[in-house]
This record gives C-alpha cells, sequence and structure tokens, in this order.
C-alpha cells in the first residue's frame, strides 16, 4: 500500500494558495509555511507559489529588523520605513491572492530566495 497522498484538484490548489497568501497579511510567514509544508508534495502550483510567499516573508523579516536599527540610529526619523513595509506587504499579498485565486502564478519581487 502506497503513501503517496493524492494531488489536490486545481480548485483545491487555488483555494489553499490564494489562502496561505492572503494569511501572509496578518501572520506573516507561518500561513505559507504551514500550507507549504502540509500541501508541497501534492502540488506544483502550490510548492512555487507558497515558496515564493514565504521567502518574501522572510525577507521582510529581515526589512524590519533593519528598518528597526535605522530607526534607533536616526531617533526616529527613519521610522517611515515601518509604514513602508506594512504597506508593501499589504500590497503584494493581495496581489498574490487575486493572482492564485484565478489559477495564475504569481512571483513576489524583492524578495530573498531562502527557500528553493
Amino acid at each position: 500500500m502506497s503513501n503517496a497522498q493524492p494531488k489536490l484538484s486545481k480548485v483545491e490548489e487555488q483555494n489553499f494558495t490564494s489562502l496561505g497568501n492572503i494569511l501572509g497579511i496578518l501572520i506573516g510567514f507561518i500561513s505559507p509555511l504551514i500550507f507549504w509544508l502540509i500541501y508541497k508534495d501534492r502540488s506544483k502550483f502550490l510548492d512555487t507559489n507558497l515558496k515564493s510567499a514565504l521567502n518574501f516573508h522572510l525577507t521582510t523579516i529581515i526589512a524590519f529588523i533593519a528598518a528597526s536599527i535605522l530607526s534607533a540610529v536616526t531617533f526616529g526619523i527613519l521610522s517611515i520605513l515601518f509604514l513602508v513595509i506594512g504597506v508593501l506587504i499589504l500590497i503584494f499579498c493581495i496581489l498574490a491572492f487575486v493572482k492564485t485565486r484565478n489559477g495564475e502564478n504569481y512571483k513576489y519581487p524583492l524578495s530573498i530566495p531562502f527557500v528553493k
């Protein structure tokens, strides 16, 4: 008896991938990580798109750390960076949600490829 799980249907791929992307607005890298770990072997579409989301959210963690250091060094002058990063997260997660919901691949810009 094989332990291989069945491939996800097209609708399931789109649902899980888009959900992993949109939840990234609220819980960062946790949502793409969970969906990716559970379903990566059952869907190439999900694997590709949620790896991109995971890399983006890990990159934003580094950006927030850099913004914290820059804000501290400049006595708060560069604290606007937190707002910029937050807006970019919002925009890119919504774009990823819409694209993957329609069955299209979405590659997050400005991300370091930690997970390949």
